[in-house]
């Protein structure tokens, strides 16, 4: 079922060029240094079809909850989805959001030399100048009152979330946010699935940092429960 993406009201990038595109399930949220919708939309239905192929001959890849063989044979997305599931312990399905918002933020970055796509809570982002990423994290006193500094050198880099108390996405745990940092979007989304279903009271939060420090490739994270924070890696993280 749909839900309205209230936070994208609160998105402000003057500079540069924002429109939506919406294909099925696939709702992306895009800056970039002009309109793109077109190639935006192609590049949608190319990595969509590609997975929904894959999904025919190979059901288990959407079900499953927990990791599958990596497939040699299969398309590139899909191969990145295996990968990364394998590295966070989560079913492959667990990073699409993430992997659809890389791999057309990457088809983009041909025609903009800045592009950020947002699926879901989901972000991909190469900049050209500082931009922060604002956390919404339900009831938690810390929702609105924190964001992630991020520098133009750090990036391609993809930052994700997950909720067990926001939005629709399957969640095993009641975190109010988990937000994984990684350069790749896929692993940071399968990474934030994994870590937050982790986190069922306050006290879980040190389970998941834990969780954080042994999944390769990621570079941090923010865990919020309730009145508590946990904050690994290589990040900054500021009032606003």
């Amino acid at each position: 079922m749909y839900e309205k993406r209230f936070y994208r009201d609160l998105i402000r990038l003057e500079d540069l060029v924002t429109f939506e595109v919406a294909i099925q399930e696939t709702d992306l949220f895009i800056s970039a240094d002009k309109e793109l919708q077109e190639k935006a939309s192609n590049a949608i239905l190319k990595y969509r079809n590609q997975i929904e192929h894959y999904i025919r001959k190979n059901p288990l890849f959407q079900s499953s909850l927990k990791p599958l063989p990596v497939d040699k044979t299969a398309p590139e997305i899909v191969r990145i989805m295996q990968e990364t599931s394998l590295k966070a312990g989560v079913g492959p399905f667990a990073s699409v959001a993430g992997a659809i918002a890389e791999f057309v933020g990457r088809k983009l970055l041909k025609y903009s030399k800045e592009v950020i796509v947002e699926n879901g809570g989901d972000i991909f982002l190469k900049i050209l100048k500082k931009r922060r990423i604002g956390i919404f994290a339900g009831k938690s006193k810390f929702s609105n009152s924190l964001a992630l500094d991020i520098s133009p050198s750090e990036t391609p880099l993809g930052v994700c979330t997950s909720s067990g108390t926001v939005g629709h996405s399957l969640s095993l745990g009641k975190a109010d946010a988990i937000v994984a940092v990684s350069k790749s979007c896929s692993l940071a989304d399968a990474s934030a699935t994994a870590i937050g279903n982790l986190i069922k009271k306050k006290e879980d939060i040190s389970k998941g940092i834990e969780k954080a420090k042994g999944i390769e490739g990621l570079r941090g994270i923010v865990v919020i429960k309730d009145d508590k924070i946990g904050v690994w890696g290589d990040l900054r993280l500021i009032k606003i």
